[in-house]
């Protein structure tokens, strides 16, 4: 069975910086495309990152020079570190592999 586990969301303020973490079992995760979404209040789902097997990453225009994404393989983690974090970044945050995501963690950005 596929398990996508997210966590370290929570409220922070303009400015500050978060850590999302996504736990992944059930698949080959080393091969696997890997995905963060997000999802804004009355808003559609929103791609923010990608990051291929071999490492290639891209972000949303809106994200880029403020996260980074990565991996490790050893562990089935996916990481999202978030920087300069902004209150339109408010939103749950979701792990995919493209098939399957998680039940999401909710960053809120506010002062």
């Amino acid at each position: 069975e596929v398990q996508l586990v997210e966590s370290g969301g929570g409220l922070v303020q303009p400015g500050g910086s978060l850590k999302l973490s996504c736990a992944a079992s059930g698949f080959t995760f080393r091969s696997a495309t890997m995905r963060w979404v997000r999802q804004a209040p009355g808003k559609g789902l929103e791609g923010v990152s990608i990051i291929s097997p071999s490492g290639f990453t891209t972000y949303a225009n809106s994200v880029r020079g403020r996260f980074t994404i990565s991996r490790d393989i050893a562990k089935n983690m996916l990481y999202l570190e978030m920087n300069s974090l902004k209150p339109e970044d408010t939103a749950v945050y979701y792990c995919s592999n493209g098939a399957t995501r998680g039940q999401g963690t909710q960053v809120t950005v506010s002062s």
